[in-house]
């Protein structure tokens, strides 16, 4: 197995990248999958031991035809198939050792896409991440109060969006690291010249399984930086919060104990915004980017104005993203936004440290992909 290492960001994580393989262990309590994997094995002349809920699977070529397995598999199977089953490549050979393996083993699915069968994984393999940075202003005088961290790689010279990023590593299973890497650059990146402004942090709720142990790197950067907590703004997308309410509740007030500020971002998007709002009661609100461009429309100065309304009876500071020009400036201004965040008062840009600073305790995150 290869490794992607991600200890020049500080958060000491080892990423496993499959290399090849010559034995398999296929596992599951789905009765029908495992006869497809052992047909399918059989045909690429592989040697096949099957039991009930375990496929063993041996390459007597070394390697080469459990590619091709990988490969045949993931046209086959669907996509929930490959969600039941699990796999351990080059298993140890002590039963205990060997349980123990698949009890913590991927998914096919995660498998597949690791190895880059599903998505490029060598975008993240090979890429160099670090943050971006885009200002957001007051509407009233166009003055610069925060700025959000945004997280980017670059491979062979080509920049990648976060978006791309999150996805690989959302299919791979590496979302929580990856999120952890996002979180601590933008606060190192920050260092040498965010000055009293405020920085907005995105982050996944899913990647945080229990707040006080998966935050920890993140609580010791932020008190590292020096700035003062209030400063931090971590930002949760409405999709996300959606998905299980009851554990976004619990790690937002892990995030206000420590004195940062919640923001709900992307609101307007969903039909439980207004409810949404009530139960996180954020200290900031983003509005969606979508609605915001779509005005002047009617409805979607009707939604616009509905959330905006809400936020402020909540105590909230109202943020709108996506503006590009004049008139929606002066549009979100009087449906009563506070603050502006788009292209018409700065795009995303990499910051460099100045001279005389020393180096962050953040450097570019190079990983690379080996056998």
């Amino acid at each position: 197995m290869g490794t992607i290492c991600g200890d020049a960001c500080g958060c000491r994580t080892h990423w496993d990248v499959p290399g090849v393989a010559a034995r398999v262990l296929f596992a599951t309590s789905i009765g029908h999958a495992l006869p497809t994997v052992a047909r399918t094995a059989a045909a690429l002349d592989l040697d096949v031991i099957s039991t009930t809920h375990l496929v063993d699977v041996l390459d007597p070529r070394g390697g080469r035809g459990v590619e091709r397995l990988f490969q045949r598999l993931a046209r086959e199977m669907t996509d929930a198939e490959l969600e039941a089953v699990r796999v351990a490549t080059d298993p140890p050979l002590d039963g205990a050792a060997r349980t123990a393996r698949l009890l913590t083993a991927p998914t096919l699915a995660v498998e597949l896409a690791r190895r880059g069968v599903t998505v490029e994984v060598g975008v993240l393999a090979e890429a160099e991440l670090w943050s971006a940075y885009q200002p957001i202003v007051t509407l009233a005088d166009r003055s610069v109060v925060a700025h959000e961290a945004l997280l980017r790689g670059t491979v062979d010279g080509r920049e990648v969006g976060g978006g791309d990023l999150f996805f690989v590593a959302e299919s791979a299973g590496w979302l929580d690291r990856l999120d952890r890497i996002g979180r601590e650059s933008a606060i190192a990146g920050a260092l040498p010249w965010i000055g009293d402004h405020d920085l907005f942090i995105n982050s996944d709720p899913r990647s945080v399984y229990r707040a006080q142990v998966c935050l920890a790197g993140t609580e010791q950067a932020a008190h590292a930086s020096g700035l003062a907590p209030h400063q931090f703004v971590f930002e949760v997308g409405e999709s996300h919060a959606i998905a299980d309410r009851g554990h976004l509740v619990t790690v937002l007030e892990h995030h206000r104990s420590l004195g940062w500020r919640v923001a709900l971002d992307d609101v307007g998007a969903g039909f439980s915004s207004l409810s949404l709002l009530a139960a996180v009661r954020p200290e900031v609100v983003k509005l969606d980017k979508g609605l915001v461009q779509g005005l002047p429309d009617a409805g979607a100065r009707a939604v616009l104005r509905a959330v905006i309304d809400r936020a402020h009876q909540l105590g909230a500071v109202v943020v709108a993203q996506g503006v590009e020009t004049e008139q929606l400036a002066e549009e979100v201004t009087a449906l009563g936004a506070d603050l502006g965040q788009g292209w018409l008062f700065g795009r995303p840009v990499r910051r460099e440290q100045p001279a005389q600073e020393p180096a962050s305790r953040f450097q570019p995150v190079v990983v690379t992909r080996s056998r």
